[in-house]
C-alpha cells in the first residue's frame, strides 16, 4: 500500500530549522554528535515530542478511517464501483500539485501555524462531508482538498522535528517512530474502520475523522512551542526549492534514493490480488500477504533503531539499499504464499536503510531550505508510488504478475546501485556520519 513517506509513507517523507537556531532541546538531541546514541524511549523524554507523536497518530488514523468510510459512502450513494475507486484514488492524485505549489509555505511561515492550519482545513473538509446535503461531486472535491494540503503538512512536520529533536540521532529515531506509526495505522486502521462501520454510519465515521484532525491541531498548538519561520517570504518559492534540491549533486542523489525505490517497492503490493488469485490463494491468505511488507518494514526499523548504534546504521545503509528489491526475484519461480510472505518480509526488513538516509539527508539540507525539501521529498515518494502502481497494473495486462514483480527487481536494482555510486562520489562515506 502507498505509504506516508514519514517516508518513504513514506512515504517518506523531511525537516526544518527556524531562522536563528533554537536552543538544543536537551541531551537527547545532542547524542548524535558523541557518546551513547539515544534510543526510542529517550526520544519521548523530549518535552514536545509526545504531543507531535500523538497528533501524528490521530491524523493518520483519521485519514485511514476517512478513506474507507468515503469509499463506502460514495458506493452506497451512487452504486458505482468506479466512483468508489475514484474516491480512494483521489487521496493520492493531488499530491504532486499540492507538494509542488505549496512547498514554499513550509519555510515561509512558522511550522506550528502551518501544521495547525492544515489540520483545521482537513477537519473542515471532513465536517462538510458529513453534512447530509453534500453531493458526491462535493465529497470528491473535499477529498481532493484534503490530499492537496497533505504533502505540505508532512513536509512541515518532518522539518519541525529538527527544531524539536535536533538534527542528530534523535531526529532519525523520531522520524522512524512516525513512519512506524503510519505503517501500523495502515495495518490496523482498515480493520478498525471496518468494525467501526458496523456500529456507525459512514458519515458518523467521517465525523470522528473530523474530531481526530481537530484533536491533532489542538495537540500541536498546545504541545509545541512557537518558533519563527525559517526563511523570508520574498526570497523563496516552491520551484526555487526544487531547483535548489536538484542543483545540489548530493541532495539530488539522496532525493532520488528516496523516490526511486518507492516506485518499485509497491509493485508486489499492487499485484498481490491477481497473483494470489493465480495461485489459488483465498481472501484470508491475501490479507496476510498484504500485511507482510509493512510488518517487515516495522521490524526492520525497530531493529535498526533499538539494536544498532548510529555508526553501524550508517555502515549498513548502502548494503541494505542495494539489496532491498532482490527478494522480489523469488517471484520468478512463481512461489506459493509462504515464500511470497517471506520475500515481502525480507524486502521490508531492508527498509531499515531509511534511518541512514534520513540522517544523511538532514545533514545535507540547509536549514532555510529544509521545509521545502522535505515537502518535495514527501511529494515525490507518494507520487512515484502511485506511478509505480499504475505501471505495474499496465504491465500485468501484458505479462503475468509474477514476471512483473521479478522484473521490478531486475530493473530497479541497477538504478539504486547507480544512485549509491553517485552518493558515494558526492561526500563522506556513510560510516563517517557519526564521528
Amino acid at each position: 500500500m502507498p505509504t506516508d513517506p514519514e517516508t518513504p509513507v513514506g512515504p517518506v517523507p523531511r525537516t526544518t530549522a527556524h531562522g536563528p537556531a533554537p536552543a538544543p532541546p536537551g541531551p537527547v538531541a545532542r547524542a548524535g554528535s558523541g557518546g551513547a546514541a539515544p534510543g526510542y524511549r529517550e526520544v519521548f523524554r523530549v518535552p514536545e515530542f509526545p504531543a507531535v507523536f500523538a497528533a501524528h497518530l490521530m491524523s493518520v488514523l483519521g485519514v485511514v478511517v476517512a478513506e474507507l468510510s468515503l469509499t463506502v459512502l460514495v458506493y452506497r450513494t451512487t452504486g458505482s464501483p468506479l466512483m468508489s475507486a475514484l474516491t480512494f484514488a483521489l487521496g493520492f492524485l493531488p499530491y504532486a500539485f499540492g507538494g509542488t505549489l505549496l512547498a514554499g509555505i513550509a519555510d515561509r511561515h512558522p511550522a506550528r501555524r502551518v501544521l495547525t492550519a492544515c489540520d483545521l482545513i482537513c477537519a473542515a473538509c471532513a465536517a462538510a462531508m458529513v453534512w447530509p446535503g453534500t453531493p458526491v461531486a462535493g465529497i470528491l472535491v473535499l477529498r481532493c482538498a484534503m490530499a492537496f494540503v497533505a504533502p505540505l503538512f508532512q513536509g512541515a512536520r518532518s522539518a519541525s522535528l529538527a527544531d524539536i529533536l535536533g538534527s542528530g540521532e534523535a531526529f532519525v529515531l523520531g522520524r522512524s517512530l512516525l513512519r512506524m506509526v503510519a505503517q501500523s495505522a495502515q495495518l490496523t486502521g482498515f480493520g478498525l474502520g471496518g468494525l467501526l462501520l458496523t456500529v456507525v454510519s459512514p458519515r458518523g465515521a467521517i465525523a470522528l475523522t473530523a474530531a481526530g484532525f481537530l484533536t491533532s491541531a489542538l495537540l500541536l498548538r498546545l504541545g509545541t512551542r512557537p518558533r519563527p519561520a525559517r526563511a523570508g517570504a520574498a526570497r523563496h518559492s516552491a520551484l526555487g526549492g526544487l531547483r535548489a534540491v536538484f542543483g545540489n549533486r548530493r541532495l539530488r542523489a539522496l532525493t532520488l534514493l528516496c523516490w526511486i525505490p518507492a516506485a518499485f517497492t509497491v509493485v508486489p503490493e499492487a499485484l498481490l490480488t491477481p497473483y494470489a488469485d493465480g495461485i489459488g490463494a483465498g481472501t484470508v491468505t491475501l490479507g496476510i500477504l498484504m500485511c507482510a511488507l509493512p510488518v517487515g518494514t516495522i521490524a526492520g526499523e525497530l531493529w535498526a533503531g533499538s539494536a544498532l548504534n548510529a555508526r553501524t546504521r550508517a555502515r549498513i545503509t548502502a548494503p541494505l539499499a542495494a539489496v532491498c528489491l532482490l527478494p522480489f526475484l523469488l517471484y520468478a519461480l512463481r512461489p506459493g504464499p509462504v515464500a511470497v510472505a517471506a520475500a515481502l518480509v525480507l524486502a521490508g526488513l531492508a527498509h531499515a536503510h531509511a534511518l541512514g538516509v534520513d540522517r544523511m539527508y538532514v545533514d545535507a539540507v540547509p536549514d532555510e531550505l529544509r521545509g521545502r525539501a522535505m515537502t518535495l521529498l514527501s511529494t515525490g515518494v507518494m507520487t512515484l508510488q502511485g506511478v509505480g502502481m499504475a505501471l505495474a497494473g499496465a504491465a500485468a495486462e501484458v505479462f503475468p504478475p509474477h514476471a512483473v514483480v521479478a522484473g521490478a527487481a531486475v530493473l530497479g536494482t541497477p538504478v539504486i546501485l547507480v544512485l549509491l555510486a553517485e552518493l558515494r562520489a558526492t561526500g563522506a562515506p556513510a560510516g563517517r556520519a557519526e564521528a
